[in-house]
């Protein structure tokens, strides 16, 4: 398959832009239902990532000294869909306190998890990753193995850091996804969310190609998919 072009890559962006714009006028005029909102803004998205991704790579300086400064951090772009994705993970996932927990819990605690959870995913949707980062975390602090916390504030993390070039902020996001796996290693989710990590950090796809891998293994739900076919297809997985 040949290298897309900058020409190219820019007009698909445009055009992905244009269509996230489309949908989101449709829906809130009434045009377009929730679930197909959804599937729209998973599609555009996801691909949006992958394209800006694509684009940065074929921009990149390419002084040696850089690319090794830059090694672990996610090529510029990657954080465009933050928001989005992780709103569309909490979506797509049941959010059952209890049952990502290692331990039985008391009721108040399941229940101020939930709230935590609920409180998170509201602060996430008004674009506000600070309020939900500081949720997460909360969460964590109740219930060390909670999946959802792992791999939302993960990605929170693993996207701000490579925003901000902070190595040390990428690190504990890659941390707290790989904890997520763990925790939860038949759950396609975190994989998905390390795969795509991965995926847009130089210097590591043979690692992506491995986690999506194990990823389409799991048998996805078609949501999950949408995220990541774009990413799939780049890696020539599909």
């Amino acid at each position: 398959m040949a290298t897309p072009s900058l020409e190219s890559l820019r007009d698909e962006i445009a055009l992905r832009e244009a269509s996230l714009d489309d949908a989101k006028r449709e829906h809130e005029s009434g045009d377009l239902d929730d679930a197909a909102y959804r599937r729209i803004v998973a599609r555009e998205s996801a691909a949006l990532v992958a394209a800006r991704a694509s684009l940065s790579s074929l921009d990149a300086p390419t002084v040696r000294t850089r690319v090794r400064r830059r090694r672990y951090l996610v090529v510029a772009g990657v954080a465009f869909a933050v928001a989005i994705l992780i709103v569309l993970y909490s979506a797509i996932v049941p959010r059952q306190a209890g049952n990502s927990i290692t331990g039985s819990l008391s009721l108040g605690r399941s229940a101020q998890i939930t709230q935590l959870l609920s409180e998170a995913e509201a602060d996430t949707a008004n674009a506000n990753p600070v309020a939900a980062l500081d949720a997460y975390q909360r969460v964590l602090a109740l219930a060390p193995n909670n999946v959802v916390a792992l791999t939302q504030s993960g990605w929170l993390d693993f996207s701000a850091g490579s925003a901000q070039h902070n190595a040390a902020t990428v690190s504990v996001g890659i941390a707290r996804l790989r904890s997520a796996i763990v925790a939860a290693p038949r759950d396609p989710a975190p994989r998905l969310y390390y795969a795509i990590a991965a995926a847009s950090t130089p210097g590591n796809e043979r690692i992506a190609r491995q986690q999506f891998v194990s990823f389409l293994a799991l048998k996805p739900s078609a949501a999950l998919m949408a995220i990541a076919r774009p990413f799939l297809t780049r890696l020539h997985l599909t």
